[in-house]
């Protein structure tokens, strides 16, 4: 049976909807009366920071040396240029976010901006969207779990990604089959996008990974410094907290809400 290109456009949305009730079955607010660190509700901690030892083990023996290898050894133009093929090719999952959050200005706007670069910007490679000032409004499905109203959870530290929420958590494995480039692309194209990731988060960590440094080296206890920060700036990016510190794992790693 064969799929209409519209229908194949809509599946993202469709799946995104039937796993939203899938979550807001297993979702649960922070227990009345449960022990908040630092106003975070983190009742598997001695398990998060085995992982939090497990991913400073990894960053320690791979990422860190592998990331600035890559930008030492990469000319600069190719590392930004694999860097915006990712951010291009994630634009219309972002569109999908933006929608599901009724946000039909930043719908527009991400829509115009992947239109604008992937044909001037020879499929994304290059960013003239952003010299003219047509920047992306970025969100995710945890975003748009948090505007629909489902509680955070827990903190939840992953292996590799770093911190999370169960929202979170939930949010980013629904984005893995939201995005509707990956059902109207052909093989081996729809893995183009994987791998210029991976090279993009390698750059990231190359480029910004110097305050990724300092919370693992120089913190007393990097665990918990790493868990403030990433839940003030989380709150202050989904609109329920005022003011936030810079997310350290933000650019190794992505965002994780």
């Amino acid at each position: 049976m064969s799929y209409s290109p519209v229908r194949k456009l809509l599946r993202p949305i469709r799946n995104a909807l039937f796993l939203t009730g899938l979550l807001g079955l297993m979702a649960c607010a922070t227990p009345e009366g449960a022990q908040l660190s630092d106003g975070v509700w983190d009742p598997d901690e001695a398990a998060n920071r085995r992982v939090h030892a497990f991913n400073k083990s990894l960053d320690k023996a791979i990422l860190a040396p592998a990331g600035k290898g890559y930008v030492s050894i990469v000319p600069a133009p190719v590392v930004y240029g694999v860097s915006n093929f990712s951010d291009n090719l994630s634009l219309p999952g972002t569109v999908v976010n933006n929608l599901l959050q009724l946000d039909l200005g930043g719908a527009l706007k991400n829509t115009a901006r992947f239109a604008f670069n992937t044909v001037v910007g020879v499929g994304g490679i290059f960013d003239p969207a952003g010299l003219i000032g047509l920047h992306e409004k970025d969100t995710d499905f945890g975003q748009t779990l948090a505007v629909w109203g489902l509680p955070e959870g827990s903190y939840l530290e992953l292996p590799v990604l770093g911190p999370s929420t169960q929202r979170a958590a939930a949010g980013k494995a629904v984005d893995l089959v939201t995005n509707p480039l990956s059902y109207v692309l052909p093989d081996p194209e729809k893995y183009y996008g994987t791998g210029a990731s991976v090279l993009s988060r390698l750059g990231d960590r190359g480029h910004y990974g110097d305050a990724l440094d300092d919370l693992y080296n120089n913190s007393a206890d990097s665990y918990a410094a790493a868990r403030s920060i990433y839940m003030q700036n989380r709150r202050f990016n989904v609109g329920e907290e005022e003011g936030a510190y810079a997310d350290p794992y933000a650019d190794p790693y992505g965002t994780a809400e």
